[in-house]
């Protein structure tokens, strides 16, 4: 079923609201013990996971609605930096943390959640189908490659007739993990790629830059001969075109769920269970997966909101996976949501 993001998840049984209580916090094998949780969480950052932690937090209402849990999409490098200065619960982050992002080594955990695609979305009005081989992506986002109808695209779409409209970069102009992933995704699977992987990106001169995902599909949609970088519920639900790109097998794959948990299989999880599915092997994989993680810290000053943060996580990691597919994220693999699971109950005794 897919969900509108925006809407109450509805049609939840009484049997899933039972099995969604024994999960929170029955002390069942889940991690859960002793009573639901009241008061109120607060978490921000990475709007790539926007739409999966909206649909978790009404879901999560009807399972326990003492517990208040407000979730501020503001982009990871902002929800990073205030948890480092403990203005938030947990934060969501599509990045890792790095030195100077706010959070001290070992004041905190990675907690994985979903992963989804980052799609290669344009605007060329009945243009359907573009395909994008690697090394012609990274010319385009680096400036190089200017018209939707130079060489490298025109040999790669054989079956297409491109126009000589002139392309336009859309970006994030927050520092997010979106972008991060993007340009890891260029910088590691391309030769010709000169822009570095980070939150933030000095883009070529001309480019657009819009707030989160939501800004970078608004621009999108706004220019013709755009081509931005934006995450698939975001994609869907402004009915942006997508691009099919070409992953480590040569194959021209288009950004799906089925095609993203491919490429999870073949990921590896890292000791603090970071892990990197990006230009993942497989003939089906999509190339630019993404993961997203919740940051929890090892300590906090007031147990109910560790009792809180716990009891929430948990849920997402249990019956919120169920949510995912409806809002265009793929769940964890078995393995790693147990990982995952273990690293919560570890943390937060």
């Amino acid at each position: 079923m897919k969900l509108n993001r925006r809407a109450i998840i509805g049609g939840i049984t009484a049997g899933t609201l039972a099995f969604g209580l024994a999960a929170c916090g029955g002390g069942d094998d889940e991690g859960g013990s002793g009573d639901l949780v009241s008061g109120d969480i607060i978490g921000s950052g990475a709007s790539f996971p926007d739409a999966f932690y909206a649909a978790a937090i009404e879901a999560y209402a009807e399972v326990n609605p003492e517990l208040n849990v407000t979730y501020s999409a503001e982009g990871s490098s902002a929800g990073k930096e205030a948890f480092g200065q403990n203005l938030n619960d947990f934060a969501g982050t599509d990045s890792l943390v790095k030195d100077d992002d706010g959070p001290e080594a070992g004041s905190f955990q990675y907690i994985p959640t979903v992963a989804a695609p980052i799609t290669v979305s344009y605007n060329l009005p009945g243009i359907d189908g573009v395909q994008i081989p690697q090394e012609t992506l990274a010319g385009i986002f680096q400036g190089d490659v200017t018209t939707w109808n130079d060489q490298a695209l025109v040999d790669a779409n054989p079956d297409l007739t491109l126009p000589a409209t002139a392309i336009t970069i859309a970006h994030r102009s927050d520092g997010s993990g979106t972008t991060k992933n993007f340009s890891t995704f260029l910088d590691e699977a391309t030769d010709t790629w000169t822009l570095g992987a980070s939150d933030e990106i000095e883009w070529p001169e001309g480019s657009i830059g819009g707030e989160k995902n939501t800004g970078v599909a608004t621009v999108i949609t706004q220019t013709e001969g755009a081509i931005g970088y934006v995450d698939l519920a975001d994609a869907n639900e402004t009915g942006l075109q997508t691009a099919l790109i070409e992953n480590a097998e040569g194959a021209f794959i288009a950004p799906s769920l089925e095609a993203s948990t491919a490429a999870l299989e073949g990921a590896e999880v890292a000791d603090d269970l970071s892990y990197n599915p990006l230009n993942a092997a497989g003939a089906e994989s999509y190339p630019i997966v993404a993961p997203t993680y919740i940051l929890i810290r090892t300590e906090y000053e007031d147990e109910n909101v560790a009792a809180g943060v716990k009891e929430f996580v948990n849920y997402l990691l249990t019956d919120g996976q169920e949510l995912a597919n409806g809002v265009d994220f793929a769940p964890l693999p078995e393995a790693l949501r147990t990982q995952a699971l273990d690293a919560l109950n570890a943390t937060i005794a």
